[in-house]
């Protein structure tokens, strides 16, 4: 059976921000990172959409470009939606781990410093933030929206019968070797379900870490609310995969 790297260090992290309208928000999600953690970020992937980022974003990626030449790489991704460019940003990051974030502040980027800690704790597992468990909450989330995000939470969790409080919130760091290892299959923003289960189904360990959730502060969401219901079979499909499934063919 096709196994997976191990990592037994945190060395550097690459951070993968997707962008498609976002201005000032990307460039203060850098600045705030670069302050705070970037003696350990190894590089910036700021993956853009040929057809859907706005002229602006495209400045704006530019000029962080020509400001860190060094760690910043733009990259123009090849496969289309979300999923897509996060699958285009795994196969380009060189460090011993990796973060997915959103470039509309909607992820803090002063939460990135704790989840660093634990990764140094932890190298060999996901760190997970939370906004379920106890200091993890939601400020301004529509309400209707906040049940059917509680009903997924529990029966993803009795799905896997693992003991995870939130599978949708992709605000996670992941070791870098694991993610290029897996056959990644969902382009759209169940992606960022996918993202997390496969793991779990190879019995990857998890570590929490609570989270407070904002709306972002720039432009407009690309998930639409028909487009959360795709989730559940993408759980169901995955709890029910075989493990040698989730991982690529041996080179």
């Amino acid at each position: 059976m096709s196994t997976f790297p191990q990592t037994r260090t945190f060395e550097s992290v690459t951070i993968i921000l997707p962008v498609i309208n976002e201005t000032f928000s990307l460039r203060q999600t850098i600045e705030i990172l670069e302050a705070e953690n970037g003696d350990v970020i190894k590089e910036y992937i700021i993956v853009v959409s040929p057809q859907k980022t706005i002229p602006a974003s495209i400045e704006v990626c530019n000029c962080l470009l020509e400001g860190m030449p060094d760690k910043v790489v733009v990259l123009r991704q090849q496969r289309p939606f979300l999923g897509g460019a996060c699958m285009d940003a795994f196969d380009k990051a060189t460090g011993s781990h990796l973060i997915m974030m959103a470039s509309d502040l909607e992820t803090d980027p002063r939460q990135v410093k704790n989840m660093i800690a634990l990764a140094r704790k932890y190298p060999d597992r996901i760190v997970l933030n939370s906004r379920w468990i106890r200091e993890g909450r939601f400020i301004g989330y529509n309400k209707a929206k906040l049940v059917m995000n509680f009903f997924f939470q529990t029966f993803f969790a009795i799905l896997f019968n693992f003991a995870c409080t939130d599978f949708t919130y992709a605000f996670r760091v992941c070791p870098t070797a694991l993610m290029q290892a897996i056959n990644w299959e969902e382009l759209k923003h169940p992606f960022l379900l996918e993202s997390l289960v496969k793991p779990l189904r190879l019995k990857v360990q998890t570590v929490e870490i609570p989270a407070v959730w904002r709306p972002r502060q720039e432009g407009k969401s690309q998930n639409t609310f028909l487009g959360n219901f795709p989730y559940l079979a993408v759980g169901i499909r995955v709890r029910f995969m075989f493990p040698a499934r989730i991982l690529k063919e041996p080179n």
